[in-house]
């Protein structure tokens, strides 16, 4: 997985101490399908996720990675959950936190494809036939999909 910079820079200060750190998962929906990558690191299938560049709001996080990590322009719609990770703990001892922002996200354009290496799939699933995954990711799909917030965020 490919490491931001700026966490680079902070690991070599503070070693593998915990790292509070800003995330986003997009669930990016069209018509009723979502779209998902399965992690290179783990196999796992999960909505597409990442981590706020220092002044980058997380909305703009959700855009970039989306096109990134898969090729597809997505719009947010909607911030549709804030929560807070358990520790993660990488290989080489680093730990980290995340505070995550769920943003329900709609395609606009791209045919969808691995597009780095963090990913070796990428594809839609329908809203009623997700592949295996665990239940933290599922929720936030759910939650997503279903969420009729009053803020459409610009």
């Amino acid at each position: 997985m490919a490491t931001p910079d700026f966490i680079l820079r902070l690991r070599e200060r503070v070693g593998h101490d915990l790292l509070w750190l800003p995330g986003m998962t997009a669930v990016v929906l069209h018509g009723d399908e979502v779209l998902l990558v399965r992690r290179a690191d783990t196999g796992a299938w999960t909505p597409v996720t990442g981590i706020s560049d220092p002044g980058e709001h997380p909305a703009q996080t959700a855009v970039r990675e989306c096109l990134e990590e898969t090729g597809v322009h997505c719009e947010v719609d909607l911030l549709a959950w804030v929560g807070v990770t358990g520790v993660v703990e990488y290989p080489n001892g680093d730990r980290s936190q995340y505070v995550d922002h769920v943003f329900r996200c709609r395609y606009v354009s791209g045919e969808a494809h691995v597009a780095d290496d963090e990913s070796s799939e990428v594809a839609w699933f329908p809203l009623d036939g997700l592949p295996p995954m665990s239940d933290e990711h599922a929720g936030r799909i759910a939650v997503a999909a279903t969420h009729e917030g009053p803020t459409r965020l610009t």
